[in-house]
């Protein structure tokens, strides 16, 4: 199978074949992936990285002619010189060549919370996942990404992985704390930055104080997410 490569900074990938389409994710500078299928200017991709599935303009992909070596962009952003020309690129991209590593793998839980606070006030975009806007699911994927570990992109497929904290008072930073509906369906996630607070995204990129009951927001003087369960991811 053909591998191909996102030429540009982020492209939104698209739930059906249509610029109007709802945005359901992005792929970043670098990222890989298979095209599934072919329709007009788009193209149906499955991600190497998560193996998320959508419609992409077929213009932002080149073919990968061969197997090379790729370095995560690990600062929140940055300008680089790239075979297409100079570009300013989100962490969690990849390029070919040597980056400056802002992460320590060694200090994993302290370098999650570091990493997490240089996206303070970053717009909250639906299908976002990169530091010109995101969204909480994608926010904790690219956060575990530049950190060595692959998480799935939606919030209810991130929930089955990792081990439950038995009390939200034993949540440790760099856990991910869940929450649901009236339904029970996962429909948030957030990282803890300390058993009673956590920054996620809703609105933007925020820190709020984290109970038993779930986030509670204290602008709007209540709680606005119903907490279903915090897990350890490492």
């Amino acid at each position: 199978m053909e591998k191909y490569y996102c030429s540009v900074s982020v492209s939104p990938m698209r739930a059906e074949v249509s610029e109007k389409s709802e945005m359901i994710s992005q792929i970043l500078y670098g990222e890989t992936c298979e095209i599934l299928e072919t329709e007009g200017n788009f193209s149906k991709i499955k991600m190497d990285f998560d193996g998320y599935e959508g419609w992409v303009n077929s213009t932002v992909l080149k073919k990968q002619n061969a197997e090379i070596s790729k370095n995560l962009v690990t600062q929140s952003f940055g300008e680089f010189n790239l075979p297409e020309g100079k570009s300013l690129l989100s962490i969690g991209s990849e390029v070919g060549f040597a980056t400056e590593n802002a992460v320590d793998t060694n200090n994993l839980r302290e370098s999650l919370v570091e990493t997490a606070k240089k996206f303070l006030n970053v717009p909250f975009l639906w299908g976002g996942r990169s530091f010109f806007g995101i969204d909480d699911s994608g926010f904790v994927q690219l956060l575990y990404k530049v950190h060595g570990i692959t998480l799935p992109r939606d919030p209810e497929q991130q929930a089955l992985h990792g081990t439950a904290r038995d009390f939200v008072e034993e949540s440790e930073a760099g856990d991910l704390a869940f929450f649901e509906d009236a339904e029970g369906k996962i429909i948030h996630v957030g990282l803890v930055l300390s058993p009673f607070e956590i920054i996620h995204a809703s609105g933007k990129v925020r820190i709020d104080s984290l109970d038993f009951s779930g986030i509670y927001n204290a602008e709007q003087n209540k709680h606005t997410h119903k907490l279903r369960f915090v897990k350890t991811m490492i």
